[in-house]
């Protein structure tokens, strides 16, 4: 059975670029375009990973991490985030509030990012630093 990953960000040529590459590689891609639209898509289907921007419309991708880990079916799926803004974000904050698993600065290549999706769900816990 094919690895299922919800993408969530309000930029649609992200969502469009990494669910060409993770589609290439045989994974099941669900899209949300907001965090409150993400959370309804992983009480839909439920991922074996979330990659989410964190400033979005609706419901941020912090709120959505945060309801994640406080939802006890949800609460150990694994959660990349992405952020154009990440020297304002402390990875330790994310990794000990949120469970964040791994932090990546936009812009980033989609290639980056599938070889991230694939560290975590090999079990890799160390959050990548921001560069």
């Amino acid at each position: 059975m094919p690895k299922r990953i919800l993408l969530c960000d309000d930029e649609l040529h992200i969502l469009r670029a990494a669910e060409f590459k993770f589609k290439r590689a045989g994974y099941e891609v669900v899209l949300a375009c907001d965090g409150q639209e993400g959370w309804e898509r992983i009480c839909q289907q439920r991922p074996d990973v979330v990659v989410t921007d964190c400033q979005m419309p609706r419901l941020s991708g912090l709120a959505l991490a945060e309801r994640i880990r406080t939802t006890p079916e949800t609460a150990d799926l694994p959660i990349i985030m992405l952020s154009a803004k990440g020297f304002e974000l402390s990875a330790d904050e994310l990794r000990s509030c949120y469970g964040i698993r791994c932090l990546m600065a936009k812009p980033f290549s989609p290639r980056e990012l599938f070889a991230r999706v694939e560290a975590v769900l090999a079990g890799e816990t160390q959050l990548a630093a921001m560069p």
